[in-house]
């Protein structure tokens, strides 16, 4: 049962980070993709909770990175259905559309490191310098990819 559990888990992260891609690109170019905008947002809320159902006798780093997400994912919600992206609802959007995005892909280079042999054989704990690259890699992606966001998203803001 905790099989099937883990792997619906799993796919649902991965279904959150494959959309919140073509939801990053099109803030990048202004364009809004409202089925994709829809399939992130529930699967990365739904990464987060399930995340929480894991049989855990003490809170864990992956238990407060899916409190932040929730928060993240809170305002991004916030700033998409409510407020409809007007005035500085369309940069929060799109900022923490990013970082959302950002935490579901720092979990998984943790669980890469994790699980795949090759990564694991070069980084066996998490202070190892390839595994350390390839988080500080991803940190500075996301960091320019959200600021750009910002910047380049202009989509109209959704009328009701």
């Amino acid at each position: 049962m905790l099989l099937a559990f883990t792997l619906f888990h799993v796919a649902l992260s991965l279904a959150g980070i494959g959309a919140g891609f073509v939801v990053v690109y099109g803030l990048l170019v202004s364009k809004m993709y409202d089925g994709w905008t829809k399939l992130f947002l529930i699967t990365t809320v739904a990464t987060s909770i399930t995340g929480y159902m894991f049989p855990a006798h003490k809170i864990t780093p992956g238990h407060v990175l899916g409190f932040l997400s929730l928060i993240v994912l809170t305002f991004a919600i916030l700033g998409r259905y409510h407020y409809r992206l007007a005035g500085s609802w369309r940069r929060t959007y799109a900022i923490t559309a990013v970082v959302a995005l950002y935490l579901n892909v720092f979990v998984l280079i943790v669980q890469l490191f994790e699980k795949v042999p090759a990564l694991k054989a070069l980084a066996p704990r998490q202070s190892d310098p390839p595994f350390e690259v390839a988080q500080l890699g991803a940190l500075v992606i996301f960091a320019l990819v959200a600021v750009m966001a910002a910047v380049k998203f202009h989509g109209e803001p959704v009328h009701a």
